[in-house]
């Protein structure tokens, strides 16, 4: 193992004995529950070893905090997705649910969906899920939003781009 590596493992080590216990107990009081808070807990220790550069924070608890809040917005973010999918699937009848591993790849892409149209204008999004999702034409969505083609068209060009990069990049 390399000094720098090295160096690298024991201050996200001593991070980690120094502020594990609150920070667990700190996302523990915002999620109700101890079990996902144990595991974001994990998963942003994980996020501050898998940086290239060791941290040297002023405030230790206000970065891990940060890191830490990220990762609960993305944990509420899959939880309302999951719920939004479940009720509506609730509505279908029995012979259309779809099996539990058809579920999970059904919410694993409305979660890459849902990151790759996070950078967009919000208009954009609208746009894009009209277009996709509810198969509307460029010439309805831009009568339904009482704009341009030329708008929509453009729109669509930003979404696809960002998609690519989302992809690809």
């Amino acid at each position: 193992m390399s000094e720098a590596n090295s160096m690298l493992h024991n201050q996200v080590d001593s991070l980690y004995r120094d502020h594990r216990g609150w920070l667990h107990h700190w996302l523990r009081r915002r999620l109700g529950c101890s079990e996902t808070a144990a595991d974001l807990a994990q998963d942003t220790f994980i996020r501050v070893l898998l940086k290239d550069t060791a941290p040297q924070p002023d405030s230790p608890r206000a970065y891990l905090s940060t890191i830490a809040k990220g990762l609960m917005f993305n944990h509420w973010r899959r939880q309302a997705l999951e719920q939004a999918y479940l009720e509506m699937l609730a509505l279908q009848p029995e012979p259309e649910s779809p099996s539990l591993e058809d579920q999970h790849l059904v919410v694993e892409t409305l979660l890459q969906l849902a990151q790759i149209l996070d950078g967009l204008p919000h208009r954009d999004q609208q746009i894009f899920l009209m277009a996709r999702l509810d198969g509307l034409k460029y010439q309805e969505i831009a009568e339904h939003l009482n704009i341009n083609v030329n708008r929509v068209q453009k729109a669509m060009v930003r979404c696809m781009q960002q998609c690519y990069r989302v992809l690809y990049d």
